[in-house]
């Protein structure tokens, strides 16, 4: 989107190219700011409704608690009311769902999520304690429409002391070949800011990036690399560093919002006095370039990338 006067003009609140989205950015005699109306579609509402879309929640104490953590406000402790006149909400913590929900499912070997990410070229299984199997867990498209119990990839999402703040669910088809065929097959919750899904235990070397299956994917060549998934362009943006961090791997994305993290990703690490690294893939993400390459060819790709002194310190072939 961009600014035009008032207003910030987009496709949609999934943040689509186009202009029939605009959001008022101050208060005028036609409302508040942060009031938005979607001509194409009639959909409106408030900046909570942005990120109930763009997130893909639809729970509305989700919506509440994602908003907590990137205004880095404290969880409330009374039941949020529902805006439109909806039925007040629960209050339960959706750091404790999580990590009740992390707990009840089981490690991935032997599982479907095991063949969704072989499915995807990934090999690199070592130390993915963060990911679980849950064969049943509960999908709801939106807030009227019916819940499913589907298979589902459970992440842990993690502060750097490893204590659990938040989990990532991606819902697979039975078999495992794909992820779910529904609207929004990828969803999170609890506290996401700063923090990550994490492989490996990182000392002064790291690498980072967006999504899971990135991740794993430059971990297949990388096998010893510690590395942690962010999850999305805005979380990569802002991911906390190790203390003893003095070197960071950016794994890029090809598109504007992973140019973007990149870019502010490599400020803040300069301003620590971190040196960083971007790897960029040769099309979308490194795991299209797996799938399309093979794991040699990224391996080559990588290894041009590299420190010298990191070649051969996380490109041994075994774990």
């Amino acid at each position: 989107g961009r600014r035009q006067g008032h207003y910030w003009q987009v496709g949609d609140a999934r943040n689509t190219p186009g202009r029939s989205m605009f959001v008022r950015l101050m208060d005028t005699v036609k409302g508040p700011a942060g009031k938005w109306t979607d001509a194409a579609t009639g959909e409106h509402g408030d900046l909570l409704d942005v990120i109930r879309e763009s997130r893909g929640l639809s729970n509305f104490t989700e919506v509440v608690a994602e908003a907590e953590a990137f205004l880095h406000l404290p969880p409330i402790s009374q039941g949020a009311e529902a805006p439109h006149g909806g039925k007040q909400c629960s209050s339960r913590d959706p750091v404790t769902s999580a990590r009740r929900l992390f707990a009840a499912a089981k490690p991935i070997p032997g599982t479907i999520v095991e063949t969704y990410l072989r499915n995807r070229g990934i090999t690199a299984l070592h130390e993915t304690g963060s990911l679980r199997f849950n064969p049943r867990c509960y999908y709801r498209p939106d807030a009227h429409g019916s819940t499913q119990l589907l298979p589902a990839m459970i992440a842990a999402v993690t502060d750097l002391t490893g204590r659990i703040m938040g989990i990532h669910r991606t819902w697979l088809a039975p078999d495992g070949s794909d992820k779910a065929n529904i609207a929004t097959p990828r969803r999170a919750m609890g506290h996401l800011l700063e923090h990550a899904v994490r492989f490996g235990r990182p000392y002064d070397v790291m690498a980072t990036g967006e999504g899971i299956e990135t991740i794993l994917s430059v971990r297949t060549a990388l096998p010893s690399l510690p590395m942690a998934a962010a999850l999305s362009a805005a979380h990569l943006a802002v991911i906390a560093f190790p203390p003893r961090l003095r070197r960071l791997y950016i794994v890029c994305d090809n598109d504007p919002a992973g140019n973007r993290a990149r870019d502010s990703l490599i400020a803040r690490a300069a301003f620590a006095g971190i040196e960083a690294i971007v790897l960029s893939p040769a099309l979308g993400d490194f795991n299209e370039d797996l799938r399309a390459f093979g794991v040699d060819a990224v391996r080559a790709e990588l290894r041009c990338l590299l420190a010298p002194e990191d070649v051969s310190r996380f490109m041994a072939l075994s774990p």
